[in-house]
């Protein structure tokens, strides 16, 4: 790789736990079979800079601490996800409260399965924006879950739910180069609810957010490179969804679309397998370089039989890492 090449990957690592502080029990004892295998894939592709989805966050930052010590990175950054932030109200129409869909994002627990950022680069925190505060209702042209009407769950509901399920951050990573701006997310799963369509319009919402971002409708959009990086759950082709949603974003004229391929199954493209149960494998996981970067390769981690790394894969998530190497 060039000296002037930087690799930016993408990974849901399923690294979420039942209860508070139990990952960062299970990365201290450096015995748990999924940690392990999630730090040799990430040591495997050796990206500069990687964002993570479904790690359980903690107030003191410990586990994220300890975990980039031993995937090999000196700089790391999570905030406060907004999965399992309670609400005090019924946000799912169940008639419960209190339930991990009463939260502003699905969780048991405050924290759980939330966002991180692992780089060899300094992040630039004092300049980051997380827009995972915005409330729903309060973006332009948003589609609102309506039943006969009316809000859904309720008015109330619908005036205090944020968009991001899990976050939407625009964080600063200085490299040799200069600096450039990584854009990552994780949108809610566009199923597990009913006809309102309530997870359909909220994932939808939340994949277009980055493009009313930098059309300025929140704040001054940033003006150096940047990398969308993160799970859409959403498939341009496949699966439930509004997929007007990112057939809208890979085809935006300011990014990149570079179509990472791996050894899947079915389609290359393919970066996660459900296909226990079904839908199957799909392309949910992006990394979008904005139209500065000289896109020098690309690629998912889909071993082959045999390769040493397909059991580690297995045992790590059932997503698949994806890379993208760039250059000024």
């Amino acid at each position: 790789m060039h000296a002037d090449t930087i690799r930016i990957a993408t990974f849901n690592t399923e690294l979420s736990r039942k209860g508070p502080g139990l990952l960062l029990r299970d990365i201290a004892r450096g015995d748990d079979t999924q940690i392990n295998a999630v730090i040799q894939i990430i040591r495997h592709v050796d990206p500069d800079v990687i964002a993570l989805q479904k790690f359980d966050y903690d107030l003191t930052g410990a586990a994220l601490s300890l975990f980039a010590s031993q995937a090999g990175y000196q700089y790391f950054f999570a905030a406060r996800p907004n999965t399992g932030m309670a609400t005090g109200l019924d946000m799912d129409g169940d008639g419960r409260l209190g339930g991990p869909r009463d939260a502003q994002g699905y969780g048991h627990f405050s924290g759980q399965g939330g966002m991180a950022i692992l780089s060899k680069f300094p992040i630039d925190t004092d300049n980051l924006q997380d827009l995972s505060t915005l409330m729903w209702r309060d973006i332009p042209n948003a589609t609102l879950p309506m039943v006969n009407g009316k809000p859904f769950p309720s008015a109330e509901a619908l005036a205090t739910q944020r968009l991001s399920t899990t976050g939407h951050w625009i964080v600063p990573i200085i490299t040799p180069d200069g600096p450039f701006h990584l854009l990552t997310f994780h949108a809610t799963p566009p199923v597990f609810d009913g006809s309102e369509d309530r997870n359909g319009k909220r994932n939808h919402d939340e994949v277009r957010l980055w493009q009313q971002y930098l059309d300025g409708k929140f704040a001054e959009p940033i003006t150096a490179p940047f990398v969308i990086a993160g799970d859409a759950n959403l498939d341009a082709n496949a699966g439930d969804g509004r997929r007007e949603a990112i057939v809208n974003l890979l085809n935006d004229p300011r990014v990149q679309d570079t179509a990472p391929q791996g050894n899947g199954p079915f389609d290359p493209t393919d970066t996660v397998d459900w296909s226990e149960p079904a839908p199957g494998d799909m392309r949910v996981d992006y990394v979008l370089p904005s139209r500065d970067w000289t896109v020098v390769n690309s690629g998912i981690l889909w071993p082959l039989e045999g390769n040493a790394l397909l059991e580690v894969a297995q045992e790590a998530s059932r997503h698949r890492l994806v890379w993208v190497d760039l250059k000024r």
